[in-house]
């Protein structure tokens, strides 16, 4: 049951109608092309899916972040994450797609390929198509289980006015949380890393963190401001909550940054053939262009903005830096997954349409599915104890 106080805007519903249609022409378009060019539908549709999964997964690790510490910069947006989380049922489905396209997407399912070297042949144990289905089984369960648990006790703590709920919260959120971290890191390894067996990177796992991390409250604060534009939210989302949420995503730019030189870094003083050549794939043939862009437009651009309190308190100022954000987190997958499927681009790069027809489609399934879920619950955790404290931030200033 929602209050009437704070039950969500009826254009929710205008949204997920209309993100459906979207989502399932694209897809029959998707579907289309197919048929056309097999090996480029599954290279194209891993771009969408890597995406989307990120801001799902990103949402849940932000949401036990929030349950773990208590910060109050959390509770304004909690209904939006836990409607990202639901969204986890529609990328299962999702995964699907994958699971059939394993032998074009990855090197790894030839046995010959694998037998190329010594160094593959170690790895055959851990990279086999049952090992990688089993694994992917564990990470959905896994995070499938920490969405239902934070979702079902936010649901009763709106139930009952008691603290003891959100103690259980607490208490769940720190080993979930670092769970979630360990698979996040073992599912970019098998998922995009794994596209290119003979190369490896400890640190790859954490970008990914980072990465889907900074998707989600990217997403998230596009979100907020179009709510605090509408009643209820109007008179609950204020200047200095999204001054809070630019502080975090300063953070997380810059936490994706030192991960990402600090690869480029060490793989750089190495200068290991069988290291460098990953970079080497992205630099040439246009790449290099777009790894600058990225660069410039995901880090550098919003690192100086960010540094404004005037740009974080602004809703308008900080969604459309969101916005931005969102597009290069879709420009970094592409140039993190299609170096790797074609070689030949490192002397002319090149992009089908299905690689930019793929994450709409999947964005309007998930956006569909997103809207619909926010729609259920009222837009604040009613009995949640830091609410109050929540609302004296905007009302004491």
């Amino acid at each position: 049951m929602k209050p009437l106080g704070y039950t969500p805007p009826a254009e929710l519903s205008r949204v997920s109608m209309r993100a459906l249609i979207v989502g399932v022409v694209l897809t029959v378009l998707l579907l289309i092309g197919a048929f056309t060019d097999r090996t480029q539908f599954f290279h194209a549709y891993l771009v969408g899916f890597i995406f989307w999964i990120g801001i799902t997964v990103g949402s849940l690790a932000l949401l036990l972040l929030q349950h773990l510490t208590g910060g109050a910069w959390g509770v304004v947006i909690r209904r939006v994450l836990e409607a990202s989380t639901r969204t986890l049922p529609l990328m299962l489905i999702l995964f699907i797609p994958i699971v059939f396209g394993l032998k074009q997407i990855y090197p790894w399912t030839s046995a010959a390929f694998m037998s190329e070297t010594p160094a593959l042949q170690q790895k055959a144990h851990y990279l086999n198509p049952s090992f990688f289905m089993i694994r992917a089984a564990i990470y959905f369960a896994l995070w499938s289980l920490l969405a239902l648990l934070a979702n079902w006790l936010s649901l009763e703590q709106d139930r009952a006015d008691s603290k003891t709920v959100r103690k259980r919260l607490q208490i769940i959120s720190g080993p979930g949380l670092g769970l979630l971290i360990i698979s996040i890191t073992f599912a970019s390894i098998d998922w995009v890393m794994s596209l290119e067996p003979a190369w490896s990177s400890t640190i790859f796992g954490l970008i990914f963190v980072a990465a889907w991390s900074l998707s989600a409250l990217s997403f998230t604060i596009v979100v907020m401001s179009w709510l605090s534009k509408r009643a209820p939210m109007d008179r609950v989302a204020q200047p200095r909550h999204f001054q809070d949420w630019g502080n975090l995503l300063l953070t997380l730019v810059m936490l994706w940054t030192y991960f990402t030189f600090s690869q480029y870094l060490i793989i750089w003083s190495g200068n290991l053939p069988e290291e460098t050549i990953w970079y080497v794939a992205r630099k040439h043939g246009g790449w290099g262009a777009i790894a600058l862009a990225i660069a410039i437009l995901q880090f550098a651009f919003p690192f100086m903005t960010l540094l404004s309190r005037a740009a974080k308190k602004s809703s308008e100022r900080l969604a459309t830096l969101a916005v931005l954000i969102l597009i290069m987190r879709v420009v970094d997958v592409i140039w993190l997954i299609e170096p790797a499927f074609n070689k030949s681009a490192e002397e002319h790069f090149h992009l089908s349409w299905m690689d930019v027809v793929a994450p709409l489609a999947i964005g309007g399934l998930w956006i569909a599915t997103f809207a619909w879920q926010l729609q259920k619950r009222a837009l604040v955790p009613l009995n949640d104890p830091q609410l109050e404290q929540a609302l004296e931030v905007v009302h004491g200033h």
